[in-house]
């Protein structure tokens, strides 16, 4: 936790397509329970912000599973919620877009896809239509309905947080990672953020189109 308050989840750190399972993967059971006590002992540990990194989730639960964590343990304590997110998806697409990455057939997308629907209509505030609330399997989209969370690009927080702006300007050249080139690199991941800032600030003189 930083001396002002703000603490960092990875969501990937717990609820991670990476992580080892003894019981292998199950894109239908698979929650986000384990980020939901994270955020509850950031809290209890006097987080004023907690700050989540969504990506690289194995869940497409809606949020379900940190949800009832956070309410089984003593909620967020009025903790502002912040969660970062490179993708636009809303909610009711988290299924149809990542949930063939977390291994759910055509059969298991669709029925994802009903299960998000019904939690929508559930919940304090409907996330549906609304950019960004489908990051990690609709993580993103039970925090902004629930606890009233932040939904902003990671891309950018990370660039701000670095001042890449200020570097950029004074660099000859710009290296840039990203682990695969597809449609979704020009919606917001971490190239598009660079190229449109660069374009943005005016160091490429031309406007850029991004063709997926």
């Amino acid at each position: 936790m930083t001396p002002a308050g703000t603490a960092v989840i990875e969501l990937a750190a717990t609820s991670g397509l990476t992580l080892p399972s003894s019981r292998g993967r199950d894109p239908l059971t698979a929650d986000t329970y384990g980020t939901g006590l994270l955020m509850v002992h950031a809290a209890k540990h006097g987080a004023k912000r907690i700050v989540i990194a969504a990506g690289g989730s194995a869940t497409t639960d809606g949020g379900t599973g940190a949800i009832a964590a956070v309410e089984e343990h003593g909620g967020l304590h009025n903790a502002q919620v912040v969660v970062l997110s490179d993708v636009t998806t809303p909610f009711e697409n988290a299924a149809v877009v990542f949930g063939p990455q977390k291994g759910a057939s055509p059969h298991q997308v669709r029925t994802l896809t009903t299960r998000l629907h019904a939690q929508a209509s559930s919940y304090p505030r409907d996330p549906r239509g609304v950019a960004r609330t489908g990051a990690a399997g609709g993580f993103s989209g039970g925090m902004w309905a629930w606890y009233k969370a932040q939904l902003v690009s990671g891309a950018d927080f990370v660039l701000d947080a670095v001042g890449s702006d200020e570097k950029a300007a004074a660099a000859d050249a710009i290296v840039a990672g990203e682990g695969r080139l597809d449609s979704q690199t020009g919606e917001g991941k971490i190239i598009s953020a660079i190229l449109a800032r660069l374009n943005r600030t005016g160091i490429l003189g031309d406007s850029i189109v991004w063709k997926g």
